[in-house]
Order: C-alpha cells, then sequence, then structure tokens
C-alpha cells in the first residue's frame, strides 16, 4: 500500500513540476532559456560594474567563475523560497478539489528550482574551461554544499508557504529580506574585503555564506575564506550545518501544523 502511495506521490510530483514550467515560460519567447539568461544576464551586469569599475574582485583568482558560481547559487536560493512562497495559495483550486498530500506542491516549486539549478552548473563547467580553472578531487566535495543549501531553502519554503496563506504581505517582506541578504552575504564581493576577523566569522554563520563559500573553496580556488579557514573550532564550523536542519525542523512543523486549514483559508 505505501509503495502504491509512493508511486502516486512521484506521478503527482512530476505532473506538477511539469506543468509549472510550462506556465512559468508561458508566452515567453526564448522560454526555457531564461532560465540560463538571466544569471548571465546579472552576471555580466554586476561584473562591469563591480569589477571593471570599481575593482572589487582583483587579486582574486578566477574571478569570473567565482563571481557567477555565487550568483547562481544565491539565485537558486532566491527562486526556490520565492517560487515556493505563493504555491499553496497558487494551488488552491487543487487543494480545494482533490485530497493530496500539501507538502508535495511545495517539494514541485524546490524540484522546479532544482532543475534549474543543474542547468546553472552546466554553463559554470562551460566557465571553467574557458578560465582555465585547475580542478582538484575537492570538486567532488560540491555536493555537500548544494546538499547544505537546499535543505535550509527547503525549511525557508516550508514555513514561507505556510505564513503566506495567512500573511499575504509575508511577499513583501520576502523581498526586502531578498534584497539585504544578498549584500550581507558574500555574493558580489570576497570575503577579505571585511576587515574584522570577527565580522567575517559571523557572515559564515549564514548556511547560505557557508555553501557559496565551500563549493568556491572546493571548486575554483582554495584561496577563499571558510568557516574553516578561519577557525579550527569543529562547534563554530558546525553552527550553520546546526542552523539549517532546525530551520528544516521548524518550517517542517510549522507547515505540518497550518496544512490542516490551507482550504479554508486559501
Amino acid at each position: 500500500m505505501n509503495h502504491l502511495v509512493s508511486k502516486k506521490n512521484r506521478t503527482l510530483l512530476r505532473e506538477l513540476v511539469r506543468t509549472d514550467f510550462k506556465l512559468r515560460y508561458q508566452g515567453s519567447i526564448l522560454g526555457y532559456t531564461w532560465s540560463l539568461l538571466r544569471p548571465l544576464l546579472m552576471f555580466v551586469i554586476l561584473y562591469i560594474v563591480f569589477v571593471k569599475f570599481l575593482k572589487i574582485g582583483k587579486g582574486v583568482e578566477h574571478y569570473p567563475v567565482y563571481l557567477l558560481l555565487g550568483i547562481v547559487l544565491w539565485g537558486f536560493f532566491t527562486e526556490m523560497t520565492s517560487q515556493s512562497l505563493g504555491s499553496i495559495v497558487g494551488r488552491g483550486d487543487l487543494i480545494r478539489k482533490i485530497k493530496i498530500p500539501r507538502w508535495i506542491i511545495v517539494i514541485s516549486s524546490s524540484v522546479s528550482a532544482l532543475i534549474n539549478l543543474f542547468l546553472n552548473l552546466i554553463i559554470i563547467v562551460i566557465f571553467i574551461i574557458l578560465n582555465k580553472v585547475d580542478l582538484h578531487p575537492s570538486a567532488l566535495l560540491l555536493p555537500l554544499s548544494l546538499i547544505e543549501l537546499y535543505l535550509f531553502s527547503l525549511g525557508v519554503s516550508f514555513f514561507l508557504a505556510a505564513a503566506y496563506v495567512k500573511f499575504r504581505d509575508i511577499s513583501y517582506i520576502w523581498e526586502v529580506v531578498l534584497q539585504a541578504g544578498f549584500y550581507a552575504t558574500p555574493i558580489l564581493y570576497p570575503l577579505t574585503l571585511v576587515p574584522n576577523i570577527t565580522f567575517q566569522k559571523i557572515l559564515l554563520l549564514n548556511p547560505i555564506a557557508q555553501a557559496v563559500q565551500g563549493a568556491r573553496f572546493n571548486v575554483v580556488t582554495t584561496q577563499t575564506v571558510t568557516s574553516s579557514t578561519l577557525s579550527d573550532n569543529t562547534v563554530y564550523i558546525l553552527i550553520p550545518v546546526i542552523i539549517t536542519l532546525v530551520t528544516l525542523l521548524i518550517g517542517g512543523l510549522y507547515f505540518k501544523k497550518e496544512s490542516k486549514y490551507f482550504a479554508e483559508n486559501i
């Protein structure tokens, strides 16, 4: 019986992801290509402004790849949480008509974002080849950074999706949080530009920052500042991981609690 339910859920998940992709790019001339062009266009603008004019990336080895990887990973977090935020409300008709697991709607949004992430990682591989980045065996650790980023994003997504059903102002608040988070996370600038090592340590308590810096360290350049290079304290290094798991737990529990009332509140 559990096998049948699992199979049914997988089929439903596949259909939700397929529908999400069709609706997202419906009426667009370039269609799915926008999922690749968006981070590239943002990269070009930021590279010209912050590198050519402000000289922020000066001295960072393979900075174009360094910057693009950060933009892609932050873009994944932004896309996944923003899409998930309105996912339950957007599927209101479906929820009222059919009895389905509510969580699968949020998961479908996360899978859509994951597909875009993997497509963008192909672009990064091309940049790695063009910039002649020497890959080391540590590049095999990249999935660990991606898993941390995904789990943290999933926890936030569950919380936002459930909260948005009751509080529609959440979408405006989240836009502000994302803007602030983009600059508080070392996406554009190398962490070495932050003069105080204590501030560097505080910034790296952010699971997104740890995931981004870890990915850069393992794939682009070992000059990247990470939690491990700042401190050999195991507890400090594990704090972002603990925050990730706590966020996932709280988000999941809050979503489960509120899911009972989705149909009547949408």
